[in-house]
């Protein structure tokens, strides 16, 4: 079953609900190895998206609200985490267009796009302890789970599985790049807080997809 504009404005308030939720935990993790401020910088956008996400047309398509989000994250969000999250979401919609209706293999190109515009603006690889070591793996397994025929929702629970699985392999890491990477092997022991915010947003958009499989049972 393909997902269109319900469940992609359900995954952005989802998304909101968690960063309000963890903020103080993604606080803690930035204050041990960076700024300190992921978690307040992430709030504040989301809290600003869904000021404006009810002022969607009603003919808004997926891409229409991926871009809004990234627009609004871009615009409101300091530090490092609004132009990366931000572009992450740009691309996103870039990818997906106007189609009104995602399947699997609109899903796998939405978060291929997604983490390609965060390396294309961060210059991150995996292994860097960066949200990059999030987002391939949920690349990877969400192409592995398309591939092998698995239902929409099935494809974003494992990119979600996969991305929670990321970063916490990030906590042996020795940072390689941002404000971490000046800490040396003193980050080491530590989850990076862009990857643990980017399992959280990967997590919304599979319970988003769930509630609507289960909606429709």
């Amino acid at each position: 079953m393909s997902l269109g504009i319900t469940w992609t404005t359900d995954w952005i308030r989802r998304t909101a609900q968690v960063v309000s939720e963890h903020r103080v935990e993604l606080v803690t993790l930035d204050r041990e190895i960076g700024d300190g401020d992921h978690g307040e910088n992430l709030d504040r956008g989301y809290t600003a998206v869904l000021a404006k996400l009810d002022d969607l047309p009603t003919d808004a398509v997926p891409g229409d609200a991926l871009k809004l989000v990234a627009t609004t994250l871009i615009s409101t969000v300091g530090g490092a985490s609004g132009p990366l999250v931000g572009t992450a979401y740009l691309k996103a919609a870039a990818a997906v267009g106007k189609e009104p209706e995602l399947d699997g293999a609109a899903l796998v190109a939405l978060l291929t796009a997604a983490r390609d515009g965060i390396v294309l603006r961060g210059k991150a690889e995996p292994g860097d302890k960066t949200m990059i070591d999030a987002w391939t793996p949920a690349v990877d397994a969400s192409a592995a789970a398309q591939a092998d025929g698995k239902s929409e929702a099935e494809i974003l629970d494992a990119a979600a599985t996969a991305a929670e699985q990321g970063a916490k392999a990030t906590e042996p890491l020795v940072a390689r790049k941002g404000r971490a990477s000046y800490l040396g092997e003193r980050a080491i022991g530590h989850r990076d807080p862009g990857a643990q915010s980017s399992s959280l947003i990967l997590r919304a958009a599979a319970d988003a997809a769930a509630d609507v499989v289960g909606k429709d049972a």
